[in-house]
């Protein structure tokens, strides 16, 4: 039997886990989280009777407490609930699905807690990745991921030694505007930026996969997870979405990892490592699929990506930086005060801004993200661009 905690319950990646964990059977859910969602919570709580429940906002969790006080589920706020759950003496593995840097913290005390992580929260590494993976080895804990693409990777490298491996391929879907004229991609609204052509995301990630900021983001990633130099981690577009990553080895072959587009595949596949289990989540049909089509991306039309490469080069706080500049970007494209090809700029210009710090630590990767982030304020005020 498995014992999980989950951060983030209430979000998209959060709920199929917990429909995984009911497919599979022999999972127990020790503890979840929300940031305010505790309509849901309270739901949760009340099917799969977690030991400590979390929820970020403090006048939340008191509304909780009042509503599940005839259950068992101790509640718990802030920070240091997440850090409650988080390291549950029970529980062998846990699932970060908080968006952002707020998964950082309650991950660090996962992992220092001896849990292994099925990892959903792909900031945790961009920001701090070689803080989180020694740590990982330090305490002896496997960090399995749950983002499609690396959880592909991570199958296809399990029958490769090292030394056979050219180079990884990171598949992107090219986002909602992959076709779009580039002339006209200053004047795309977050309406239209919003309409995904494959996923159903937040609306912070959709306009990440449109500006190709979350494939550089799942770069950095990548390159912390599996150890590869940014120069063997490359991206193609496949419209099709149904490869969700490949690896090419040194005498030419290209290994892809193909299936149905559905987060509950790479979930399972966290849960149940290293086993591969039967179940009843559907199939892909290729016949139906039809053919499948691979691009270049165009660095010109979509900037994110190149800079993505920079920051992960240069490394020490700039991903933090990255990171921060281009949330608080997305947000004021999505609240209409910047242009969609703002967004970019304003994240290279908080990066010019912020001196690199070779060797942070945590407290530096906050200080660094809080940095930026007013920095990226400021230049969407004064649209200075």
């Amino acid at each position: 039997m498995k014992n999980i905690s989950i951060l983030g319950s209430t979000g998209s990646i959060g709920t199929q886990t917990l429909e995984v964990a009911s497919f599979l059977g022999d999972v127990r859910v020790f503890g979840l989280s929300t940031n305010s969602n505790i309509n849901l919570l309270e739901t949760q709580i009340r099917k799969y009777k977690p030991q400590v429940a979390a929820v970020v906002d403090e006048t939340s969790a008191k509304m909780l407490k009042i509503s599940v006080a005839d259950t068992n589920t101790k509640i718990v706020t802030g920070t240091d609930g997440l850090c409650e759950v988080s390291t549950i003496c029970d529980v062998d593995t846990v699932v970060t699905s908080i968006v952002g840097i707020a998964g950082l913290i309650p991950t660090m005390a996962a992992i220092e807690s001896g849990k292994n992580i099925a990892l959903a929260n792909k900031e945790t590494l961009v920001t701090a990745g070689n803080i989180v993976m020694d740590a990982a080895k330090k305490n002896g804990v496997s960090i399995l991921p749950v983002d499609s693409e690396h959880s592909a990777v991570f199958s296809l490298l399990s029958n490769l030694r090292v030394d056979e491996v050219d180079r990884v391929i990171l598949t992107a879907s090219g986002g909602s505007l992959r076709d779009y004229p580039g002339e006209s991609l200053k004047d795309v609204t977050p309406e239209i930026a919003l309409k995904h052509p494959t996923w159903s995301m937040g609306s912070k990630i959709t306009i990440d996969s449109a500006t190709l900021m979350n494939k550089g983001l799942e770069v950095i990633e990548a390159h912390h997870l599996f150890n590869f130099s940014y120069e063997k981690i490359g991206v193609i577009i496949h419209p099709e979405s149904v490869i969700h990553s490949m690896v090419e080895t040194v005498d030419g072959a290209i290994y892809a990892h193909i299936g149905k587009t559905d987060m509950v595949f790479p979930i399972l596949s966290a849960l149940t490592y290293p086993e591969k289990i039967k179940n009843s989540f559907g199939r892909l049909n290729l016949a139906e699929v039809g053919s499948l089509n691979f691009r270049s991306y165009d660095s010109s039309r979509f900037p994110a990506l190149k800079l993505c490469y920079h920051a992960g080069r240069t490394g020490g706080n700039i991903p933090a930086v990255l990171n921060a500049a281009n949330e608080a970007a997305v947000y004021a494209f999505l609240e209409k005060k910047i242009r969609f090809t703002d967004i970019i700029k304003i994240v290279e210009k908080t990066i010019d801004s912020v001196k690199v710090i070779s060797r942070p630590d945590i407290n530096d990767i906050f200080e660094s993200d809080s940095e930026a982030g007013n920095i990226a304020l400021r230049f969407i005020k004064e649209k200075h661009l």
